[in-house]
């Protein structure tokens, strides 16, 4: 969600701390800011406008500074006004602290009250000035920086990544992470905070992933980090892998764009280690994956969004070739209900950042109620949902700059299928000849996408129909109901048309009273065992009216008419059809939001890492 850089230097850090958020603007956010030491004092820049605003005002005041924090906010608490930007400053007796934070603190009703009762004024809505009044009040009686926000962050109940600065500690940033993610960039007479390792390339690679209740002392020539009781702890140091131009646009107009058009080799990259192979290994989840998925008696999935989508997809595989029940909860739905918990149930959770707060938070539920077999799928090796599971599988997606996922969507759909596959093996219900020819369909996976991609010229020509509608029906059946659901997500997140999405069977138990001339009825149209009940639905859009656009197997035998357009992909994939069928769906979303003008990268009121609930 928000983005955080600190830095403390022995040189000017003022352009890195504005690049830094630049390159985190992708998380989406409505105002952003930049506080710095100079001359003994604290001084700050917000602006609701965006980063290059920021940037712009920076270079008219030519700032210098050694030390600061930036900053972009994704509003929570208070309107996205300068007065509720960060960094929020606490100032009295001579003293000034500065605070950026993602995340909530639920309890700040409480502490608010404390801090007024203190004689704490405060300017803004938010909860993060509540934050810095409270470590204020703590190092005004003589309590170092570093040992206040540890004292402080004991009272804080939520989730939140922090970073502090002082005008009484110059060259130094303390920083603190409790649910959402913080890091530690290690550079030469400088060392660096952020939430982001791509914030940091300009100036370093080397960085620590702090672990939960961790609170870190920055300093340009050392770093401490303490655990959540106080103790002195040493946390690994990982070199990224992250190319410096994984995350520019290069000849594409928007990163989505690139990011469809780079899912077949983000998909290769993920089954490089099953594409090479001639047989599945349990030992792809971990180390104890042959032992955990062994003695899974049912799965139980749990997702945000889009993750939550490709959840929906793997039951059917699941149940079809693995023969598991299984079940797929919306993350932040799962801990609020009574739900059942059986003994033997592997816990699957779905993420593309790994850090998104619902899913966190559900898996934490699960493991307290004993369901402590658990597997993280998700693109983020370092993340809090990967450390926090048994097992674990890497999507190698690369870097998903666009909010509106699609590279990561159908990682998550391959690396599900291979859990399925390992799963029926396992459980005896994969033939050795079966296997061979599965891995076979997985090898020719990416050559198939890029197929699919061909067609973006006949969806761009399609776009136009849509530009003007504000409503729209997708349709789908079976294993591709979700796909139409995704499909839905991708056009109304982007374009901010209204769709939904139906099971096509439904059609005649509601929806269909929607249907007429003025609504596009999108619909996935694979050539499996529900082709010819599909085209039945089909019939009964067009006997009221209904405008058709099916994406069709090429073997589909779906006509053209009057009323009915048809682009056909490719000869059926058979089980692996959705990870095809959604491409032509994503293409759609993009090109019609093109037309209508919005912020396809960053679409109003969203944002790419959903880390508070």
């Amino acid at each position: 969600m928000c983005g955080i850089v600190g830095a403390a230097s022995t040189r000017n850090v003022v352009d890195l701390l504005i690049e830094g958020i630049r390159r985190l603007e992708y998380r989406g956010y409505d105002s952003t800011g930049i506080a710095y030491l100079s001359g003994g004092h604290l001084e700050r820049l917000r602006s609701t406008g965006r980063v290059a605003r920021l940037d712009e005002l920076a270079r008219e005041r030519r700032l210098e500074a050694r030390t600061g924090l930036s900053h972009t906010r994704w509003a929570t608490h208070g309107a996205p006004t300068e007065a509720n930007a960060h960094p929020h400053f606490s100032t009295r007796g001579g003293l000034e602290i500065g605070i950026v934070h993602n995340g909530i603190v639920e309890n700040h009703e409480p502490i608010r009250a404390r801090m007024k009762a203190l004689g704490y004024a405060f300017t803004s809505e938010t909860d993060t000035e509540v934050m810095v009044h409270h470590v204020h009040s703590i190092v005004a009686g003589g309590v170092p920086l570093f040992d206040a926000v540890q004292a402080a962050s004991r009272e804080w109940e939520g989730a939140y990544a922090v970073g502090f600065i002082s005008s009484g500690e110059p060259g130094v940033v303390v920083g603190a992470r409790k649910g959402s993610p913080l890091l530690v960039g290690l550079g030469q007479d400088e060392n660096f905070l952020a939430s982001d390792a791509a914030a940091l390339l300009a100036r370093t690679r080397d960085v620590v992933y702090l672990e939960e209740g961790d609170v870190v002392e920055v300093r340009p020539d050392r770093v401490s980090i303490r655990d959540g009781g106080g103790r002195p702890a040493q946390r690994p140091t990982t070199r990224s892998e992250l190319a410096a131009d994984a995350v520019e646009k290069g000849r594409y107009a928007h990163y989505m764009q690139k990011e469809i058009f780079e899912q077949p080799g983000a998909v290769a990259n993920t089954l490089e280690m099953v594409a090479n192979a001639q047989s599945l290994q349990a030992n792809l989840f971990g180390a104890d994956a042959r032992e955990i998925l062994g003695r899974a008696s049912q799965v139980l999935l749990l997702a945000c969004g889009t993750s939550y989508h490709a959840g929906l997809v793997a039951r059917y595989w699941l149940e079809a070739i693995a023969g598991l029940p299984a079940a797929v909860e919306i993350a932040s739905e799962f801990r609020y209900r009574d739900a059942v918990m059986r003994p033997r149930t592997l816990v699957v959770t779905i993420s593309q950042s790994g850090e998104t707060a619902d899913t966190i938070a559900a898996l934490k539920h699960a493991q307290s109620r004993g369901l402590t077999d658990t597997l993280t799928v998700c693109n983020s090796p370092e993340s809090s949902l990967m450390r926090s599971s048994r097992l674990r599988f890497l999507t190698r997606a690369g870097p998903e700059i666009g909010v509106a996922s699609t590279k990561a969507f159908t990682t998550q759909l391959a690396a599900l299928f291979v859990l399925t596959l390992v799963l029926a093996k396992l459980g005896r219900r994969l033939a050795p000849d079966r296997e061979k020819e599965l891995i076979a369909q997985l090898r020719h996976l990416p050559r198939a996408m890029e197929t699919v991609l061909a067609v973006e010229p006949q969806v761009r020509d399609w776009a136009g129909r849509f530009q003007a509608k504000h409503h729209v029906l997708f349709l789908g059946r079976g294993a591709h109901f979700p796909i139409a659901m995704e499909g839905a997500l991708k056009l109304k997140e982007i374009s901010y048309i209204h769709a939904e999405a139906y099971a096509a069977g439904e059609l005649k138990h509601g929806p269909l009273a929607l249907v007429d001339a003025g609504m596009p009825v999108v619909t996935v149209a694979p050539n499996d065992q529900l082709i010819e009940k599909l085209k039945s639905n089909l019939q009964e859009v067009r006997a009221r009216g209904g405008e058709l656009y099916v994406f069709a197997d090429a073997d589909a035998r779906v006509a053209e008419g009057e009323g009915v357009h048809v682009i056909r992909l490719m000869e059926h994939a058979g089980t692996l059809s959705p990870i095809l069928h959604v491409i032509p769906l994503q293409l759609l979303a993009y090109h019609v939001a093109v037309l209508r003008g919005t912020d396809v990268d960053k679409p109003r009121n969203l944002a790419k890492s959903v880390t508070v609930e």
